[in-house]
């Protein structure tokens, strides 16, 4: 099966396409908030560069965060749309299980971050099985304090990748025990979707367009400022 994989969850946004050859074709590009303006352009270039039609697709495979709230909700809308039009189920992952992955190889624990603006991150530990990663824990959304104490009640030699590991890593305990992953591992990868939704797609593990649901964890900025706007009235 040929699925297409899109990931736009952090200041980066990706698009793949894979099936049972592997990935056969991946974009990725950081502009900002731009996400709308690259997705699209994106999508054409990856298909082209397969070979691929629209049309070939079997499934569409999407990140639904946590993550920045304008990238996840042009990359669920995107997927929806595609997934509706063309009449194929959609595959969900989170963003902080496709963080983890890559770093599958790890005998450590596996902090997965992700910068959540506002001075707080997104984060949840894994650990390794064979073939991959399992998460331990609930995706949450806390501040550099909160995981650094969770870092420390640990224990043990705890790996940290992503973006938000690295903005904050000043603010996280000092120990021989804790490594944050240098910019390699800092953003989710359409690659990593690509391969995870893959696995489910043989599997059968999808759902239909209208059940995907993105998980923001906390409501967005704008709706947080009217908040505050409006208790500061009262």
């Amino acid at each position: 099966m040929l699925l297409l994989a899109i990931e736009s969850s952090t200041g980066q946004v990706g698009c793949a396409v894979g099936g049972h050859e592997g990935v056969l074709a991946s974009a990725h590009t950081s502009r900002g908030r731009r996400h709308a303006e690259c997705l699209a352009p994106q999508i054409e270039f990856v298909c082209r560069q397969a070979q691929v039609e629209l049309t070939d697709l079997g499934a569409v495979a999407v990140d639904v965060g946590p993550g920045l709230f304008t990238g996840l909700r042009v990359g669920i809308a995107t997927a929806k749309a595609l997934a509706q039009a063309l009449a194929i189920p959609v595959i969900a992952i989170p963003s902080l299980d496709l963080l983890a992955f890559p770093a599958r190889f790890s005998h450590r624990l596996i902090a997965a971050v992700i910068d959540a603006r506002r001075g707080e991150i997104f984060y949840a530990f894994y650990r390794h099985v064979p073939g991959g990663v399992q998460r331990v824990s609930e995706p949450t959304l806390g501040s550099p304090d909160d995981l650094g104490s969770e870092l420390l009640a640990a224990r043990e030699e705890v790996l940290l990748v992503g973006d938000g590991a690295l903005r904050y890593q000043g603010a996280l305990p000092e120990s021989s025990r804790i490594e944050v992953v240098e910019q390699g591992l800092a953003n989710p990868s359409a690659r990593t979707l690509a391969l995870l939704a893959h696995a489910r797609a043989l599997r059968e593990e999808w759902v239909q367009p209208w059940d995907v649901n993105p998980m923001y964890l906390r409501k967005p900025d704008a709706a947080i400022g009217w908040a505050t706007r409006d208790g500061a009235a009262g």
